[in-house]
């Protein structure tokens, strides 16, 4: 029998345009355990300044949840298909962080 791995997220590709920095950091949440999807979507500009790159759970969706990566002037949203709760997904996303920097 083999070793039971539990299968690795996917990060969707659907915009030609990304945050700097950012699919890195999305493709590492993929490996952890109960992130099945992330999809980045739409980008825009805001007037605060974030230095460093940034990434925040907004919002609930059905199945997941809504986050914005922020990084200069620019954020992007990102759709993250999980069974994790909210505490669980940002633990996560600050373990990852932390390994980036």
């Amino acid at each position: 029998m083999k070793n039971a791995e539990p299968p690795k997220g996917r990060v969707v590709w659907n915009h030609s345009t990304h945050l700097p920095g950012l699919i890195p950091i999305l493709e590492r949440l993929t490996e952890q355990a109960g992130i099945q999807t992330i999809t980045p979507a739409v980008l825009g500009r805001t007037r605060s300044h974030a230095p460093k790159l940034q990434l925040k759970v907004s919002v609930p969706i059905r199945g997941g949840f809504k986050l914005i990566a922020r990084k200069g002037k620019t954020f992007q949203e990102v759709f993250v298909l999980t069974g994790l709760s909210q505490l669980e997904l940002e633990s996560t996303i600050a373990q990852v962080l932390d390994r980036a920097s």
